[in-house]
C-alpha cells in the first residue's frame, strides 16, 4: 500500500496530468468548482455549517466521545502572511484514501445516496466551502500533510481541487496551539489562514455558532470555540456540551423513543447556562406521493422534537424553530424545535416549502408533536397536578410568519381537541384527563368561594358531576394560562353549572355571613340570573321567627300571594319601629317580610354594600325601604278595603304629624291615596275630589253631581270620624282639613267645571245666579283653567241669558252692542230681528263680564250683527229658495251698509257661497255666475255652456247692482275670465271638428288659464284638430317646420296640421299645441320618427328609396343645429335597415360598402356587403358614402377587418386554399394585433379549427400547429412533428410568427409539449420518439388529464409498439417481471428519461406489494418447483418492502408459500402446510416430506431468518411444535416387563426436588409454598421402573388435503401420571453418562411438574438437565441454584427435611 505522501504523488499524476500532457477540460473545470463553490452559499457561516455537518457525518472510535474544537489564532503558522488562522479539530476516524480522493474532486462526495445510513450532508462540495474565507486550507488527518489553493496550479491551470503536500506547519507548531496539557492531537486537523477581510466575519460567526447545534446532531457531544492571544487574559472560550442523556424510552406501537438531553453552554463555568430538553424522535413511513429524486430509496423519515424545560440556550434575540440536523435561519414562534431532513434552499437558511419531501414532513409533525405531549401530560403521574400547566406551554398558541407552519398548528389544534390531555379538578391527589371540549373553566371569583367554603367545611368532591361537564384544575385555572386555554377552546362554564352547583352543595346556609354575601355578589355580577330562579338563595325571617329561604322566582313573582323580602334603610331618620307596627295593621295584604337583622348589618358594613343592594332592588325584587317606600307599599296593599283606605289616610296624617314624612312628601303620597266615596266604595284614581254635596256649594248651584263621569271623587262621612291606628289617635274633622289641605278636597268657585252639561243652564237664571256663573268662570280664567268643551257648549247653547224683545237666548246667539247702533242695524235689516242683552235687567254690572261673555259665545260690533244677517239668511236659503225681490233687498242692504260705512266684509262672506242665485244653470253661488254681454258669443255657441244670470227673472233692474254683483263674486266681463270658460266646457263630443275660430280660442282659453287639465284631457281624446289626412286627437299630430320637416314625409302616413287651414296664427300657438299632445319640438317628432323606422325595419318594410328619401334629409339637416338625438342614432345604428348580400337586412354597423380593396380576401371569407338589385339605386347609394360612414358602415379596408374573425369561412377541401389567401388573413390579423383589437372568441376560434393550414403532418388548425425555428434545432428536424410546411408557404411564413402565435401556433420551444405529446402515437421511428421524449423531459412536461398514456416499446421483430403504461415499469430491482411488465430500464439507457417516465407519466417506478403477490400466485399456478435465486431475490424484495399495514393484505392474498425437502429443491405449497421448524428435533423428523418453509441458505439483509419466519406466520404458516399430534403407548400394563429400581441408585431425588422448589419460588411464576409443596409432591410419589422395551412417541402431522404424515421416536424415559410411575429404558451404557437420556429424563420431569404452566417448560427442563448431569448432588445442586439465583425459604426446608427424613 502506498504511503500518504505517494499517494496525493499519484492523484497528482494520474487526475490533473501533471508532468505529463495538459488536460483540456482543466479550465472548465476550474471555473465549474470556483461557480459552485461561490454561488451555492450567500453567507461566510456557511462554511461553518458545512464544517460542522461533515464532522457529524464522520466515523468515531467506538467510546470515545465525538469532540469538534474551533481555535482562532494571531500566530501566523502556515507562513502565509495571514492576519489570523482558524484551526478545527476533530477526533474522527481520519480521512480515508477513497475521502482523499473525494475531496480533490468536483460532485464525488463518498456521502451520496447514504441517506438511510445517518449522513446529513448532501451537496458534495461542503468543504469546498472554506475558500470562501482562505485562500490556501490545509489538511492534516492519519499522516496526509496537505493544502489546497484557490489559485489555478501553474503545472495544471486548475484550482481549488489539485493537493499539494506541504512540510509547515509541522504538527509541533500545531500542537502549540491545541494546547501541551491537553493530551495528543485529535485525528483529523483543518488549519484555515484567513483573508484579511474575513476575519472579522469569521469571529463573528464563531461566536454565533448557536448553542442548541448538538440537539440532533446524533454523533459529536462536545463543540467549543477558542480564541487564542498573545495576552492570555484575552483569551476566550464558549464551549457546548451534552452533559447527560437519560431516561431513555422506546415506545414501539409509536415507532419512537424519547429521552432527556441536558444542554451546558458558556465561556466558563461561572457564566455557564444549562437547559435541559425533552427530545422526541419518530420514525414514519415515506409516502409515495412524497417521493423526491434527492431522498429516492429513503422508506421512513424521522421527525424529531425538542421540548425546553428551561429558558432556551441563545447566542442572539434569534431561536431558531427548524433544525435540518443544524439550525436554520427559519423562526417558527412555537415553543419547541423541529427537526427533520428538510430539503433546504442552497443558501440553507430556509426549508422549500414548495418541496414534496418536504411536505410530507410537515403533515407528519402534528402526529409527532400528539404523541410526545400526550407522553409529558400522561408520564408525570408521581407530579402533583400543579407541575402539570408548564407542560402545556409547549402548545403553539402563537401563529407563525409562515403559512405553512400555521397549517401545522392548525392540525396541532385539531388533534388536540381529540386527546385526553386536560386535568380537572378532584380536590385529592389522584388525577383524572379529559378533552378540552369535556373540560371548563369557572370564574376567579367562584374558585375563591369554593375554597373558603372548603375551608369552613362544606363537602366539594363532586364539584364535576353537574351536568356532566368537567371543572379544570384550579391549579390550572389561572389567567396566566388563558392564552393557552383560549387556544385549547378551553371555555367557561354556562351560567347554569353554577346554579346546579350551589343548589346541590351547602353553599347558602353553610357558610358564614362574609361568604354568604360573597356568593350573592357573584351570582349579581354573572350576565344573567335566570338560572337561579328556583334556588333558595335568599334569607328571610318568617311569621314565626323561623330563618327561611327564598327562591328569585318568589321574590320576583307577580299577582296576589306574592312573597317580598325587604331590608330597612338605616340612613333615614324614621325608626325601625315605625314601619314595622304600621306594616303589623298591613300585614295581611302586604305580604312582605324582612331580611334578619344579622345578613342586614352585614350587609351595612360590606365594601359592596350599594353593590348587593343595588342587584337585591333591581334583580331580586328586594328593596331597601325607607318610610316613602313603605307608604306606597302599604297605598297598594289596600285594594278594595275601605277600612285600609280610612287607615292608610290616618298613617300619613300622624306620619307628617311626627315629622317622619315632609308636607311635600305627603303632597305627592296622597296623589295616589285610594279614598272612599259616600257610597263606601274605593276609589283609587281621580280627576279631583269633592266635598259631600250637603255641605256645599256645587249642589245649590248645580243640582245633581255633574262630575260623577269625569272621575271626581265624593268624600264618605268615614273620613269625619275619631279612630285610633297603630297606637296613634285621631281626632273628629282633623282628618277632612287634612284631606282639604293635601288631597285637594274642594267646593265652587274652586273646582274645575265638569266636561257635561247641566240642566239648569237651560233655564231662565237670576241675576244673582247668572252674575255666580260668570264669577266662577272670572276664576277659572285667572287660574289658567280651559272650560270644558261639553261644560262652555251648554253654557253657550242655554237659553238663560235676559235679551230684548225675545225673552231668554242662549249667549251665543246674543250681542252687546249698545243701543243706539243697535237700533240702526235693527231698521237697516227688515228681514231678521237681532238679540241684544236686557241691559235694563241686569244693569250696568253686566258691562263688567265683557270678557266672561265673550268666552260663553256674546257677540259685540256691528260685523258681526251683519255676519249673523248673513248667515240667518243663508239658513233660511237653505230651506227654501229666496225671491226676486229677497235678491233685490240684499243687493240694497248691501248698498245702505255701504252708506253707513259699516265694515261689509262679513256678511258679503256669508252669503256669496250660497246657493241662492237663479241662473241659466240652476241656483248658482254668485261666485262664478256670467252677467251676459256679447262677447260671450264663440264661447257659449261652440265650447262651453256659461252660467248666465236669468235675464228673464231679474229683468233689467239687476244690472243696477253690477258694483254689489262684483263684491259678491259675479264675473260681469270675459275678459281675462277664460276660465269660466274651460269650467263649464261642453261635452267631448261637441268638441270634435272644431271650426278654426274655435280651436284659436281655446288656444287663448289655454294661454291664460292655469293647469287647465280638464280642457287637456277632454282634447287629448277628441279629433279636434285638421291634419293633411282629416281630423285627429291632437296627440296624433304633428306641428311641421321648413328646416327639418323633410323628416315627416319620408314616410306616409304622418298627420301634420294643415296651417293653410288655421292660417299663420297657428304658428303662434306652438306652446298651448304641445301642451295638448301636438309635436311640435323637432326631438320630438325625431323621436316618433324613430319609433316608425325602427318598427318599419322590424317589419323589413324599408324599401330602396326610404334608404335613398332619408339620407337624403340628413345631407339636409347638415350645417343645421339640429342634430338627432342620441337614442335615435342608436336605433340607426342598431336596426337592420340596410340591404346585404349575405343574409338580407343588417345594421350599418354589420355592413360593408363594397370596394376594390376587398377583393383578396374574399376567397375565404363571406362578408356582408350592402346590396340593391336595382342599378340606379345601386349606384345612388355610393353617393351618400360619408352618411352611410357616420352610421357605422364600413366603407374601407382597416376599418373592416374585424369582419373577416366573424365572415371566415375555409373551404372544404383546404388544398384549394392559396398561400396568398393564407397571407392576406394573416395581414387582417397584424392590422388587428397592431391596435390590440384582436381577442380569440369561441366563434373565431370555432371557424379557425378547421384544418386550413399545411404541416408536415397534414393540414391542421393553427392551436395543432408547430413554427419551426433554430431553436428547436437542437431537440427535433422539421419533420419529426406538425411544423408548418415552409416549402409550401416560403420563407416569408417565417416573418407572420407574431400573428401564427395570435391564432394559436406555437413557436416557442417550451410551449410545444402537449402538442408533440400528443402527435407521439403516430410515430414509429424510435430515434424520433426518443427525441421527443428527450424534448419532453428537458421542459418538465407532464400529461395534464388521466387519459390513458402510451409508451413506446422496442420490439425485436417489428420495430417496436405503443402499449399502455400500466403494462410498464421503470425498475425491476429483483429482475423477476420481465414475462409481467414492460421494464422501461431494460430499453432506455437514459437515467432522466427513468426520471420522466416515473415522475411525468407517473409509471410505476417499481413492482407493488401487489405485483407481488401476483407474480407469486401466477409461479403458484403454474409451476410446482421454484429456483433457489427467484425465492431468494422475490422473499428480499418482499420483506424489504413490507409495511405493518400490507401484513394483512398479503395474509389474505397469498395462497402458497416455499418449502423444501432437504435436498435444496423448492416446492410451493398451499400455505396451510407449511410450517415453521421451532423445533428442531421435529424438524430432523419431518425434513425429508417437503413441509418446512424455505430459507436462505445464508443471513442476508434485510432478509434474515428471524423476519423472514415473522412474515410467514403473517401470512398463515404455523409452527411445527404446535401443529404435531402427540401419541404415547402406555406402558403400565406390562407389569411383567417392568422392574422397579431405586432412583436414588441414578441420581439424588432430594436435590432435583430442591431445584424444582427453587424455580418455581423464584422464576416468574411466584408460586406459594403450599402450591410448590403440593406440584413436587406428585414427583415424591412417583415409583420409578426399568423396561428393556423402547419408549416410542409417534408424530403425526395432518394436511389439508387429508393426507396425515406419522413419524416416531424413541424418548427413553416416561411419566405415567395416572399411575405415578416413571419408566426408564434400559440401555447398555449407564443413563447419567448419556447427555441425551438428560436431555429426556429433564423434559419428562418439567412436562410432568408444569402441566399447567407449560410456557415455562423449555426453562426448567435447562435448569434439570444441568442438575442431571451432576447427579443431583448437594454441594453442586447449591452452587448451581446460587449461580442462577435460585433459593429457597424455611418453609421449603421443613418440607424437604419432612419428605426426605434419612437424608
Amino acid at each position: 500500500m502506498a504511503t500518504p505522501k505517494e499517494h496525493i504523488e499519484e492523484i497528482r499524476t494520474t487526475k490533473f496530468s501533471i508532468g505529463g500532457k495538459p488536460n483540456p477540460l482543466t479550465e472548465d473545470l476550474h471555473h465549474a468548482v470556483k461557480n459552485l463553490s461561490a454561488e451555492l452559499y450567500a453567507k461566510d457561516v456557511h462554511f461553518l455549517m458545512e464544517l460542522i455537518q461533515n464532522a457529524e457525518d464522520n466515523h468515531y472510535i467506538e467510546g470515545e466521545s465525538p469532540t469538534l474544537e474551533f481555535v482562532i489564532t494571531y500566530d501566523d503558522i502556515t507562513g502565509t502572511g495571514a492576519p489570523a488562522t482558524l484551526l478545527i479539530f476533530n477526533n474522527e476516524k481520519g480521512f480515508s484514501p477513497k475521502n482523499i480522493e473525494s475531496i480533490c474532486s468536483v460532485g464525488r462526495s463518498t456521502k451520496k445516496n447514504n441517506r438511510s445510513s445517518g449522513y446529513i450532508g448532501e451537496k458534495g462540495i461542503g468543504f469546498k466551502s472554506v475558500f470562501l474565507v482562505t485562500a490556501q486550507p490545509y489538511i492534516f488527518s492519519n499522516g496526509y500533510h496537505i493544502r489546497f489553493n484557490e489559485r489555478p496550479c501553474p503545472h495544471c491551470r486548475i484550482g481549488y481541487v489539485v493537493p499539494e503536500w506541504v512540510e509547515k506547519p509541522t504538527l509541533v507548531d500545531i500542537k502549540k496551539i491545541y494546547g501541551a496539557g491537553k493530551g495528543s492531537l485529535p485525528t483529523t486537523t483543518i488549519v484555515l489562514p484567513l483573508k484579511p477581510d474575513k476575519v472579522t466575519p469569521v469571529k463573528q460567526q464563531l461566536s454565533n455558532i448557536h448553542p442548541e447545534v448538538l440537539l440532533f446532531l446524533s454523533k459529536i457531544r462536545h463543540l467549543s470555540v477558542r480564541e487564542e492571544n498573545k495576552d492570555t487574559r484575552k483569551n476566550t472560550v464558549t464551549a457546548v456540551s451534552i452533559s447527560s442523556e437519560i431516561n431513555f424510552v422506546t415506545r414501539k406501537n409509536m415507532n419512537a423513543e424519547s429521552y432527556t438531553i441536558h444542554l451546558s453552554a458558556g465561556k466558563n463555568s461561572k457564566e455557564q447556562k444549562e437547559c435541559s430538553y425533552y427530545m422526541w424522535k419518530q420514525k414514519f413511513p415515506v409516502k409515495l406521493k412524497n417521493m423526491v429524486e434527492r431522498r429516492m430509496g429513503v422508506e421512513e423519515c424521522v421527525v424529531s422534537l425538542a421540548f425546553p424545560f428551561q429558558e432556551r440556550l441563545h447566542k442572539d434575540k434569534s431561536l431558531p424553530g427548524v433544525y435540518a440536523f443544524l439550525p436554520t435561519e427559519m423562526v417558527t414562534n412555537f415553543p419547541f424545535i423541529i427537526q427533520a431532513d428538510f430539503v433546504l434552499a442552497s443558501s440553507r437558511e430556509t426549508i422549500l416549502f414548495d418541496d414534496k419531501w418536504n411536505q410530507g414532513i410537515l403533515e407528519y409533525v402534528p402526529s409527532a408533536f400528539i404523541d410526545a405531549f400526550k407522553t409529558l401530560i400522561t408520564g408525570s403521574n408521581e407530579a402533583p397536578v400543579s407541575n402539570l400547566p408548564y407542560i402545556f406551554k409547549f402548545l403553539p398558541i402563537h401563529s407563525s410568519s409562515y403559512e405553512n407552519f400555521n397549517h401545522v398548528r392548525q392540525k396541532i389544534k385539531a388533534k388536540l381537541d381529540e386527546e385526553k390531555i386536560v386535568p380537572i379538578e378532584t380536590f385529592t391527589n389522584q388525577k383524572h384527563f379529559y378533552k378540552p371540549r369535556e373540560v371548563s373553566r369557572l370564574l376567579p371569583t367562584f374558585w375563591s368561594i369554593l375554597m373558603k367554603a372548603q375551608q369552613e367545611g362544606v363537602y366539594l368532591l363532586d364539584l364535576s358531576s353537574h351536568d356532566g361537564m368537567k371543572i379544570l384544575s384550579s391549579s390550572f385555572d389561572k389567567r396566566e394560562y388563558d392564552h393557552i386555554l383560549k387556544f385549547l377552546g378551553v371555555k367557561l362554564v354556562n351560567i347554569d353549572w353554577y346554579a346546579k352547583c350551589i343548589q346541590s352543595s351547602n353553599l347558602v346556609d353553610g357558610v358564614s355571613e362574609d361568604i354568604y354575601l360573597e356568593l350573592l355578589l357573584f351570582v349579581a355580577r354573572l350576565p344573567s340570573s335566570k338560572h337561579f330562579r328556583d334556588i333558595p338563595l335568599f334569607k328571610y325571617v318568617a311569621s314565626d321567627g323561623i330563618l327561611s329561604f327564598s327562591s328569585l322566582q318568589e321574590c320576583t313573582e307577580h299577582g296576589d300571594g306574592a312573597k317580598r323580602v325587604v331590608v330597612v334603610d338605616s340612613s333615614k331618620n324614621c325608626p325601625c319601629s315605625w314601619l314595622i307596627n304600621w306594616n303589623n295593621v298591613f300585614a295581611c295584604a302586604t305580604n312582605q317580610f324582612f331580611m334578619p337583622e344579622s345578613t342586614q348589618q352585614a350587609i351595612t358594613q360590606s365594601p359592596y354594600k350599594y353593590n348587593l343592594l343595588e342587584w337585591l332592588a333591581n334583580h331580586v325584587k328586594i328593596r331597601t325601604l325607607d318610610l316613602y317606600s313603605f307608604a306606597h307599599v302599604l297605598c297598594s296593599s289596600i285594594h278594595n278595603n275601605c277600612k285600609l283606605a280610612i287607615a292608610y289616610a290616618h298613617f300619613l296624617y300622624h306620619s307628617l304629624s311626627k315629622g317622619y314624612l315632609s308636607s311635600q312628601t305627603v303632597y305627592a303620597l296622597c296623589r295616589s291615596m285610594p279614598l272612599v266615596d259616600k257610597f263606601g266604595r274605593i276609589t283609587k284614581s281621580r280627576k279631583g275630589v269633592l266635598l259631600p254635596a250637603d255641605v256645599s256649594k256645587w249642589a245649590d248651584l248645580i243640582g245633581s253631581n255633574p262630575w260623577r263621569n269625569e272621575n271626581y271623587v265624593e268624600l264618605g262621612k268615614a273620613y269625619l270620624n275619631d279612630s285610633s291606628y297603630a297606637g296613634q289617635h285621631t281626632d273628629s274633622g282633623k282628618l277632612i282639613e287634612f284631606l282639604k289641605t293635601h288631597v285637594g278636597a274642594s267646593d265652587i268657585p274652586f273646582i274645575s267645571p265638569p266636561n257635561a252639561g247641566f240642566s239648569a243652564a237651560d233655564t231662565p237664571l237670576t241675576k244673582d245666579s247668572a252674575f255666580l256663573l260668570l264669577d266662577w268662570i272670572r276664576d277659572l280664567k285667572k287660574t289658567g283653567v280651559d272650560l270644558p268643551e261639553r261644560f262652555l257648549e251648554c253654557i253657550k247653547g242655554g237659553r238663560w241669558l235676559k235679551v230684548t224683545g225675545n225673552g231668554y237666548m242662549p249667549p251665543s246667539k246674543s250681542f252687546l252692542i249698545g243701543s243706539s247702533l243697535g237700533k240702526l242695524l235693527q231698521s237697516g235689516s227688515v228681514l231678521v230681528d237681532i238679540p241684544l242683552v236686557d241691559e235694563s235687567f241686569y244693569g250696568d254690572k253686566i258691562n263688567e263680564y265683557k270678557e266672561e261673555l265673550k268666552t260663553i259665545g256674546v257677540m259685540f260690533n256691528c260685523e258681526e250683527a251683519c255676519e249673523f244677517i248673513g248667515i240667518e239668511l243663508m239658513s233660511r236659503a237653505a230651506s227654501f229658495s229666496l225671491s226676486r225681490s229677497h235678491v233685490l233687498l240684499m243687493l240694497n242692504f248691501i248698498q245702505y251698509i255701504k252708506k253707513s260705512l259699516i265694515p261689509l266684509d262679513k256678511f258679503v262672506d256669508s252669503i256669496r257661497k250660497g246657493s241662492w242665485l237663479k241662473t241659466s244653470c240652476g241656483l248658482r253661488s254668485p261666485v262664478g255666475s256670467v252677467l251676459n254681454d256679447s262677447g260671450w258669443r264663440v264661447a257659449s255657441s261652440q265650447i262651453s255652456d256659461v252660467p248666465f244670470f236669468d235675464h228673464a227673472y231679474f229683468g233689467e233692474e239687476i244690472y243696477n247692482y253690477k258694483e254689489e254683483l262684483k263684491l259678491l263674486g259675479v264675473i260681469v266681463d270675459l275678459s281675462e275670465n277664460y276660465q269660466v270658460v274651460i269650467e263649464n266646457l261642453k261635452p267631448p263630443s261637441n268638441l270634435a271638428s272644431l271650426t278654426a275660430e274655435a280651436v284659436l280660442l281655446i288656444m287663448e282659453c289655454i294661454r291664460h288659464s292655469n293647469a287647465p287639465i280638464e280642457l287637456l284631457n277632454l282634447l287629448k281624446g277628441t279629433n279636434c284638430l285638421k291634419t293633411n289626412i282629416g281630423f285627429k286627437t291632437p296627440g296624433e299630430c304633428f306641428l311641421s317646420d321648413p328646416v327639418w320637416g323633410c323628416i315627416l314625409e319620408v314616410f306616409n302616413g304622418l298627420p301634420v296640421i294643415d296651417h293653410k287651414f288655421y292660417g299663420e296664427k297657428i304658428f303662434g300657438y306652438k306652446d298651448e299645441l304641445k301642451q295638448t299632445g301636438v309635436r311640435v319640438d323637432f326631438n320630438d317628432c325625431i323621436k316618433e320618427f324613430a319609433s316608425l323606422f325602427e318598427h318599419k325595419a322590424l317589419e323589413i318594410s324599408i324599401s330602396q328609396q326610404h334608404v335613398i328619401s332619408f339620407l337624403s334629409c340628413c345631407r339636409l339637416l347638415e350645417g343645421t343645429d339640429y342634430r338627432f338625438p342620441s337614442d335615435f342614432s342608436t336605433i340607426i345604428r342598431k336596426v337592420k335597415w340596410l340591404h346585404t348580400s349575405v343574409d338580407g337586412f343588417r345594421c350599418p354597423r354589420k355592413c360593408i360598402l363594397y370596394g376594390p380593396e376587398w377583393k383578396s380576401i374574399s376567397s375565404i371569407t363571406c362578408l356582408p356587403f350592402i346590396n340593391y338589385n336595382d342599378k340606379c339605386c345601386g349606384l345612388g347609394i355610393h353617393e351618400y358614402k360619408e352618411e352611410l360612414k357616420s352610421f357605422g358602415v364600413v366603407t374601407e379596408l382597416k376599418d373592416g377587418v374585424r369582419f373577416v374573425l366573424e365572415c371566415l369561412k375555409f373551404p372544404s377541401n383546404p388544398s384549394t386554399i392559396s398561400p396568398e389567401s393564407v397571407f392576406s388573413l394573416l395581414e387582417c390579423i397584424r392590422l388587428l394585433m397592431k391596435d390590440n383589437k384582436l381577442t380569440i372568441e369561441d366563434d373565431f376560434r370555432k371557424r379557425l379549427s378547421k384544418n386550413w393550414l399545411k404541416t408536415h403532418a397534414g393540414y391542421r388548425p393553427p392551436e395543432k400547429c408547430l413554427l419551426f425555428d433554430s431553436k428547436w434545432s437542437s431537440f427535433l428536424n422539421p419533420t419529426a412533428g406538425p411544423f408548418v410546411d415552409e416549402n409550401f408557404y416560403g420563407p416569408k411564413i417565417a416573418s407572420c410568427q407574431k400573428e401564427l402565435n395570435a391564432i394559436g401556433v406555437i413557436s416557442d420551444v417550451e410551449n410545444g409539449c402537449s402538442l408533440l405529446a400528443s402527435h407521439l402515437e403516430s410515430l414509429s421511428d424510435h430515434e424520433t420518439i426518443v427525441k421527443i421524449y428527450k424534448y419532453l423531459c428537458e421542459h418538465n412536461w407532464k400529461p395534464e388529464e388521466k387519459a390513458a398514456i402510451k409508451i413506446w416499446i422496442l420490439d425485436g421483430v417489428k420495430g417496436g409498439k405503443w402499449v399502455d403504461s400500466k403494462e410498464c415499469i421503470v425498475h425491476d430491482p429483483a429482475k423477476l417481471f420481465s414475462s409481467k411488465f414492460y421494464v422501461l430500464e431494460d430499453i432506455y439507457d437514459n437515467s432522466s428519461l427513468l426520471l420522466f417516465f416515473y415522475f411525468a407519466m407517473e409509471i410505476k417506478n417499481k413492482p407493488s406489494l401487489e405485483d407481488y403477490v401476483d407474480l407469486w400466485n401466477d409461479w403458484g399456478s403454474s409451476m410446482e418447483q421454484l429456483s433457489y435465486d427467484e425465492c431468494c431475490r422475490f422473499w428480499m424484495s418482499v420483506s424489504k418492502h413490507l409495511r405493518t399495514n400490507e401484513e394483512k393484505k398479503l395474509a389474505e392474498s397469498l395462497m402458497k408459500l416455499p418449502t423444501t425437502s432437504g435436498n435444496n429443491e423448492i416446492f410451493l405449497v398451499d400455505k396451510e402446510d407449511a410450517f415453521i421448524p421451532d423445533n428442531l428435533h421435529m424438524k430432523k423428523l419431518f425434513e425429508k416430506e417437503k413441509v418446512f418453509v424455505w430459507y436462505p441458505q445464508y443471513n442476508i439483509t434485510p432478509l434474515s431468518k428471524s423476519k423472514l419466519s415473522d412474515i410467514y406466520r403473517k401470512i398463515g404458516a404455523r409452527n411445527i411444535s404446535e401443529s404435531l399430534c402427540k401419541d404415547e403407548s402406555s406402558l403400565v400394563n406390562d407389569d411383567g416387563k417392568l422392574k422397579y429400581v431405586d432412583p436414588n441408585n441414578f441420581f439424588n431425588l432430594k436435590g432435583l426436588v430442591k431445584i424444582i422448589l427453587g424455580f418455581l419460588a423464584c422464576s416468574s411464576l411466584k408460586m406459594e409454598p403450599k402450591k410448590r409443596h403440593e406440584t413436587v409432591q406428585s414427583l415424591i410419589n412417583l415409583s420409578f421402573h426399568e423396561t428393556m422395551e423402547p419408549i416410542n412417541v409417534s408424530y403425526s402431522l395432518s394436511l389439508s388435503s387429508g393426507d396425515i404424515i406419522t413419524k416416531k421416536a424413541n424418548k427413553r424415559v416416561r411419566w405415567e401420571s395416572q399411575s405415578c410411575k416413571f419408566i426408564i429404558q434400559k440401555t447398555d451404557g449407564v443413563p447419567g453418562d448419556s447427555l441425551q437420556y438428560a436431555t429426556n429424563f429433564s423434559e419428562a420431569i418439567s412436562e410432568g411438574i408444569l402441566r399447567e404452566n407449560h410456557d415455562h417448560v423449555p426453562a426448567l427442563a435447562e435448569l434439570i438437565t444441568l442438575g442431571f448431569v451432576m447427579k443431583f448432588k448437594s454441594e453442586e445442586v447449591d452452587f448451581l441454584m446460587e449461580s442462577k439465583n435460585l433459593q429457597i425459604d424455611l418453609e421449603d426446608d421443613e418440607f424437604l427435611s419432612s419428605a426426605f427424613p434419612f437424608d
